[in-house]
């Protein structure tokens, strides 16, 4: 049996919502359940269904509504210092360690290296923790920086490299650099300004300018 171009807007519509579904990232999920709401808005226009246009034009709605709360609103950050046998960062680590290793293959926790430790807060809420160490007297390498799933929107990224910027500057450092070995981490690295070099090798360059 043939399916015409009416349905294929319906199925196609559903398959959005249901991989919206199973986003963990907030941001995520709403722009991609607003583009599946959206098709099944028109699909509903299309074959004369009141209901089925409108109740997904109010998704539609909704989802422009939270997403515009979400990147108007002033969070709070912060970062809180924490000692290399600190018993929450242990277990930090544990629990988020399979996760750690898709986007840090092979990272190996070494708190003799670590320059900064800290964890960032956003509105006193545990996003993400930042660890990083001297790489020589002018170079910060960065072991790991991980975020949790529901804070990934680049914003502890440009709080860490942007804003503690002049931190990094103050300590004597003119560059900061990492490695990228995965895709997600790749992008999120050019995302926050970083060049990459050979091997797997990003950098990027601190000035006061470009604070």
């Amino acid at each position: 049996m043939e399916i015409n171009i009416l349905e294929w807007i319906g199925y196609i519509a559903s398959a959005i919502i249901a991989i919206s579904m199973a986003m963990s990232s907030i941001v995520k999920f709403r722009v991609i359940n607003l583009v599946g709401a959206a098709l099944f808005s028109t699909y509903g226009v299309l074959i004369g269904s009141a209901p089925v246009a409108l109740l997904n034009g109010f998704i539609v709605v909704v989802d422009i509504y939270y997403l515009y709360r979400i990147f108007s609103k002033t969070e709070v950050f912060e970062t809180i210092k924490v000692r290399s046998d600190n018993q929450y960062l242990l277990r930090f680590l544990d629990y988020h360690s399979k996760e750690i290793q898709q986007f840090f293959p092979g990272f190996s926790y070494q708190p003799q290296l670590n320059t900064y430790s800290f964890f960032v807060l956003r509105d006193m809420a545990v996003a993400g923790l930042f660890l990083a160490h001297r790489e020589n007297e002018h170079i910060l390498k960065v072991g790991l920086d991980y975020v949790i799933p529901e804070y990934r929107d680049y914003k502890n990224g440009k709080f860490i490299f942007h804003r503690l910027r002049q931190r990094f500057i103050d300590d004597g450092f003119s560059k900061v650099v990492t490695t990228g070995n995965t895709r997600p981490h790749k992008k999120y690295l050019k995302k926050l300004g970083f060049e990459e070099k050979k091997n797997g090798l990003f950098e990027m360059h601190l000035t006061k300018s470009s604070a």
